[in-house]
């Protein structure tokens, strides 16, 4: 975590074990989203003026590289809550559904097009890495050594037809291949028809 960890307990006193328990899953949060810049948690006892049993109150705030995700776990007529464990168990576990869920959203994966293009490999260079595909509206499109599927970057030749997924915008080269699979050796033709 670049800026840190802070853990406020109000209108009550600081307990050992329970900041023990909010440390651990912090770490736990830590080990399954490493993009966590920092993160607060403030646990909350209500006033001593409730005349029924105290229910915490758990608000947690994970900053990620684009903003900041949110739980506010009140107690509400869930009575569990009046265990502070239980309550920092539950506000805990629906971050980790928050963040998964942002995590899925921005993981800088490029979206594929529904169906694939066909083009056939223009340039390539091997000692760089990567090459070129010519799609028949005359795009080239960049494709690195990874993007090919099964590791076949060196069986492919200039000239080969290849079947691919385009990415837009992710890379310095412009529109580039995210998959790319060499197909059968039917004859490319740069014209359409």
């Amino acid at each position: 975590m670049q800026t840190g960890i802070e853990i406020v307990f109000h209108n009550m006193d600081r307990s050992p074990a329970v900041e023990a328990r909010v440390r651990e899953r912090i770490e736990r949060l830590e080990r399954r989203f490493e993009r966590l810049t920092s993160f607060r948690a403030t646990i909350d006892a209500p006033h001593r003026r409730h005349r029924k049993g105290k229910q915490y109150a758990v608000r947690l705030e994970a900053h990620v590289p684009s903003g900041i995700l949110t739980i506010d776990r009140e107690p509400g007529d869930v009575y569990a809550h009046q265990d502070i464990f239980v309550a920092v168990r539950d506000a805990f576990d629906a971050m980790e559904r928050k963040i998964t869920a942002w995590a899925e959203t921005h993981s800088g994966r490029p979206v594929a097009r529904a169906e694939p293009l066909q083009g056939r490999v223009a340039e390539l260079h091997p000692e760089d890495d990567f090459g070129q595909i010519a799609l028949t509206d005359g795009r080239l499109i960049y494709f690195h050594r990874h993007s090919v599927v099964d590791g076949d970057f060196d069986q492919l030749a200039e000239g080969d037809t290849v079947e691919l997924a385009v990415a837009e915008g992710d890379s310095p080269h412009g529109p580039h291949a995210s998959t790319v699979r060499a197909i059968s050796t039917a004859r490319f033709v740069d014209a359409p028809r």
